[in-house]
């Protein structure tokens, strides 16, 4: 291994810098995808339909075959030292001019790590260099060293924006399915009550100028007539959100449905998904989450509000060459634009910061982290400048406890995490069961169908309950209050003091007896809990923009309030009993309802998605609860705990698995004792391993190899006797350089000797001329022996993103590992199907 790390520190770039290549460009040249529109050459964001579609990419191992469009110009980068210890040696193109398209990756691959950072090592030794000449160039290294922290402040800035805006937006169309405002459609209820001077305390939510459909259709507001016109009308404008949201994705951005942290994990590690960040995606995007969150499905705006950002992200980088052209450099900024997406839906900059560290990011140097908590505190601003809102708060859910928590509850904050991981456990295996259903089943044929009767569903059932009607955040909200004096909800429906002095401080109560209303609120909230559990879990993955984070958190919350009443009302007729004895005395304020429904929320999110540390951070910036850090940390790792015990898999690990997505874990342990040849092809009675020569192959023999077989590269050898490793060439720039050299250089015919040799071996005169491709080839691939522990090939796979590695036995080549061969390797080691790994 400290070879290995000497060596990698050697590595050099020789090829040419490549040029512009966009995640939205087009590229989609293998695979059969429901619903999928030829993208036309002036189209540089057509999207296909990955989710619920079945992936075919059987032509190759990880490099697609070379599409018939116009290359763009590449300068790349050939590694010249690496595990085998060779020193660096710089590389001379035969060519005069660069050779186009080499170095640059098709959809659906994995980028080169490596070969990306030392490009980019390369092209900043070239500036500072310059930089010493000239004052123009001193000027231009300046300018690159700040050109990414400005492309944070605008990812910050737009992506700031858009949440303010979706925010709005959603809160207007929630409240239209309920009434309109006489005094402008465009006031939300909340807004067209604040100036009005007819509002009473007890009902502070109804004023003249707020209409129920009700009562601008037939005129009355009260009876069995108006209730069925409000309720017919809520199940239209819920059927009219959900079908314009799926026909919109169905339409124009097949890529905009879901939550889209799975898919920006993938893409995190290295995947290329063309068009997934794209503009298309981004606009229909934005427009879709506002109309489903307001449709009134079980889903929340978080998790594809971090697509929002990273789309965000994506198309700002083309306005800077050295994140345009470097598809590693682009990659830091998407993991910042993951912070900046958390941030703004929880306004939570501290929080988004660390998700993305745990949660989501593969490779986050130091300096990412710097520039993610720039991005993160700039998209805050942005956000609390706009006051979505309108409390002047940034935070989401506002909570102000009187009552300190006592180290008695620590038993049911405890509790609440158990349920929380039994919750989560359950969920994902039921999630993932449906979802499965959905795509081997002809349920996946008719997305649009499935939405408009799952949201026919949910708005029938939702509707009589007052706690399922409302919004998500609006129920959290709710749930997360603390009563007092002036609530007039129904969870606050205590049997009131016979005189003042049973209050507490701060306009809070003691603890008192339930009452008619908080009985009713009791069952309506037990019902709403029954309904978000199996409502949700067909919901989530559906072909419209689908968060999770405020469906989990609603079912924890109201599991929380319904154990923290029950706390409560236990503690007031039992005050004299050891447990409560000593610190709660009668008529004291002691247990406070509001917290564990936080606690609850913490816990169930938690179960569902593994997050610890980020998710504590979240919880305490998104209520200002600070106080309440330890019961959080509590709830939530005995979350993950039992969530662990029948399962490692958060829900977005579940979801990569079951699309067959190119991913590692690097949370997840090597367990086995494989080594390196029990994975490695050709296996035994496999055909031997196709390889070329270092001399001696025509050109004709090279492409009637390389039409033969579906590799992505070919290891060089010495000869086919000796077998020993010189390197190793791509499919992709062998059949580019091969095609280039017979338009462009004079003499190339199929009889053209190829040399990979750094001096052309003697040739008979009548010879054609030689097609000398040792600039192509990887004169130092990553190689391991065939002794090697799967564990630490594994391991290096992770950490240096390795699309192949090579396995020799004395220097003798011997077959090769992808990182396809991993996953399958994993998967049978598992028990699962390997050929649910779809991608190569």
């Amino acid at each position: 291994m400290s070879n290995f790390w000497t060596s990698l520190r050697g590595k050099h770039a020789a090829d040419r810098e490549r040029g512009s290549e966009g995640m939205e460009n087009p590229g989609y040249c293998s695979g059969s995808f429901d619903g999928l529109h030829h993208p036309s050459d002036d189209d540089d964001d057509e999207m296909v339909d990955i989710a619920g579609a079945t992936l075919d990419f059987s032509s190759t191992d990880d490099v697609p075959p070379l599409s018939s469009g116009v290359y763009e110009e590449h300068n790349g980068t050939s590694r010249t030292a690496g595990m085998n210890g060779s020193g660096p040696s710089r590389l001379v193109d035969p060519l005069e001019d660069p050779l186009p398209g080499v170095g640059t990756y098709e959809d659906f691959n994995t980028i080169d790590w490596v070969r990306e950072k030392s490009k980019d090592r390369d092209r900043h030794r070239e500036i500072t260099n310059k930089s010493r000449q000239s004052t123009v160039a001193l000027l231009h290294s300046i300018s690159d060293a700040f050109s990414g922290w400005l492309l944070m402040l605008l990812v910050g800035l737009m992506s700031g924006a858009l949440a303010g805006g979706i925010d709005i937006s959603a809160h207007w169309m929630t409240d239209v399915k309920g009434g309109l405002c006489l005094r402008g459609f465009w006031f939300n209820h909340e807004h067209c009550c604040w100036l009005s001077n007819e509002t009473t305390f007890q009902e502070r939510d109804r004023c003249p100028q707020w209409q129920s459909w009700a009562e601008l259709i037939t005129g009355k507001s009260e009876g069995p007539f108006a209730y069925i016109v409000n309720y017919l009308m809520y199940i239209f404008w819920a059927l009219m959100f959900s079908f314009l949201a799926v026909i919109l994705v169905r339409a124009f951005a097949p890529y905009a449905c879901g939550s889209g942290i799975p898919e920006i994990k993938t893409i995190l590690s290295g995947f290329i998904i063309r068009g997934y960040l794209g503009k298309w995606t981004l606009i229909i995007k934005t427009i879709t989450l506002v109309l489903a969150v307001s449709s009134g499905l079980s889903l929340g705006k978080e998790g594809p509000l971090v697509h929002v950002a990273c789309c965000c992200a994506n198309i700002l980088c083309h306005l800077f060459t050295k994140y345009r052209k470097n598809e590693a450099k682009r990659r830091e900024v998407l993991s910042a634009a993951a912070a900046v997406g958390v941030s703004v839906a929880f306004g939570a900059p501290i929080g988004g910061v660390l998700f993305s560290l745990e949660e989501v990011s593969y490779y986050f140097p130091l300096k990412t982290l710097w520039r993610s908590f720039f991005a993160a505190l700039v998209a805050a601003f942005t956000l609390r400048s706009i006051n979505p809102f309108g409390n002047s708060r940034l935070v989401l859910f506002y909570v102000e406890f009187h009552t300190p928590w006592h180290l008695v509850e620590l038993a049911p904050f405890i509790l609440l995490g158990i349920f929380g991981g039994l919750w989560g456990a359950l969920f994902i295996k039921a999630n993932i069961a449906w979802c499965r259903l959905r795509k081997t089943t002809c349920l996946g044929h008719y997305p649009v169908i499935e939405v408009l009767v799952v949201a026919a569903l949910t708005a029938l059932l939702s509707y009589p309950n007052s706690y399922t009607r409302m919004s998500g955040s609006e129920l959290i909200s709710e749930l997360f209050n603390d009563c007092s004096l002036l609530d007039s909800s129904q969870l606050c429906g205590y049997k009131q003091p016979a005189n003042t002095s049973d209050t507490g401080v701060d306009n809070s109560l003691a603890d008192r007896p339930a009452g008619p209303g908080l009985y009713t609120a009791l069952w309506q909230l037990a019902l709403a809990l029954v309904f978000k559990m199996m409502i949700t879990v067909i919901t989530f993955g559906m072909k419209v923009p689908s968060g999770l984070f405020i469906p989990s958190m609603a079912v924890g919350a109201i599991a929380g309030r319904l154990l923290g009443v029950g706390m409560e009302q236990l503690a007031y007729y039992n005050h004299d009993s050891v447990i409560f004895k000593g610190w709660c005395s009668q008529g004291a304020d002691c247990i406070t309802p509001g917290l564990y429904a936080m606690v609850g929320a913490a816990a169930c999110l938690g179960g569902v998605t593994r997050m610890t540390v980020s998710l504590v951070v979240i919880m305490f910036e998104l209520t200002g609860g600070l106080e309440y850090i330890v019961p959080l940390m509590a709830a939530t790792m005995t979350s993950k705990w039992v969530a662990d015990a029948f399962g490692r898999e958060g829900i977005y690990e579940a979801h990569i698995r079951l699309n067959g997505y190119p991913f590692l874990e690097p949370k997840e342990e090597f367990e086995h004792s494989s080594l390196a040849v029990d994975v490695m092809r050709p296996r035994r009675m496999d055909p031997a391993l196709a390889v070329l020569t270092q001399e001696g192959m025509t050109v004709g023999e090279v492409e009637s190899l390389v039409e033969s077989t579906h590799f992505s590269g070919f290891p060089v050898v010495v000869s086919s006797e000796s077998q020993r490793l010189v390197g190793f060439v791509l499919r992709r720039d062998l059949l580019i350089s091969i095609d280039n050299a017979r338009k462009r250089q004079d003499g190339i015919v199929s009889a053209s000797q190829v040399v990979f040799t750094e001096h052309t071996p003697p040739l008979p005169p009548d010879a054609p001329p030689p097609l000398r491709l040792r600039c192509i080839m990887d004169l130092s691939p990553f190689t391991v022996t065939d002794h090697t522990p799967m564990d630490i090939t594994v391991d290096i796979f992770r950490k240096l993103g390795l699309r192949q590695c090579l396995v020799t036995h004395n220097g003798r080549l011997l077959g090769i590992i992808t990182k396809k061969d991993i996953l399958k390797h994993m998967a049978q080691m598992a028990n699962r199907d390997p050929d649910s790994i779809l991608f190569n």
